[in-house]
């Protein structure tokens, strides 16, 4: 057991030294509070779209790790993720999640990452967190929508699933 609490502190601090490196200084604090809850870091590794079909699929990966799992989420969700992953030319005209980067910009807070929270009742939950004048800021987010807003920034913003989550989803 003190070995594996070892391994998790290590593993946090060289999180904290790469995210401070590549986010900047101001990071810092937002890190170690999010260290505290020992999250993990994860990619988007697939989104399946079908056109028969209601409920769309993304994959979230460890960066780390192999453990993935699936998150289901409405067509235009999917279609939003999509169209920010593969590049593709967007409209003129600013969409939600463009809507939410623009308003928080707007209010001087920078958006951080997203963490994904809790799942209850087969319902993911997750929050954007933002940071404005040294203050963490979380807004309550569906994950796809945050997730939606993460890919929006070029590099994306963290993802991180808290470990629970990720152990009882995988087990």
């Amino acid at each position: 057991m003190e070995r594996e609490l070892e391994t998790a502190e290590c593993y946090h601090r060289r999180f904290l030294i790469v995210y401070t490196r590549v986010f900047g200084f101001h990071a810092l604090h937002f890190c170690q509070s999010i260290i505290m809850s020992n999250p993990i870091p994860m990619q988007l590794a697939r989104i399946i779209k079908s056109d028969i079909s209601e409920n769309q699929v993304i994959y979230l990966k460890e960066i780390e790790g192999d453990r993935q799992f699936p998150i289901l989420i409405g067509y235009f969700e999917a279609t939003s993720i999509d169209l920010r992953v593969t590049n593709a030319e967007r409209p003129a005209r600013p969409l939600t999640h463009d809507l939410i980067v623009g308003v928080a910009q707007s209010l001087g807070a920078k958006i951080e990452c997203v963490v994904i929270t809790e799942l209850k009742d087969q319902t993911y939950y997750a929050l954007l967190r933002l940071q404005r004048d040294g203050e963490s800021i979380d807004v309550d987010a569906r994950p796809s929508d945050a997730i939606a807003v993460a890919v929006s920034f070029q590099p994306h913003l963290p993802i991180l699933v808290e470990s629970e989550i990720l152990e009882r989803f995988t087990q």
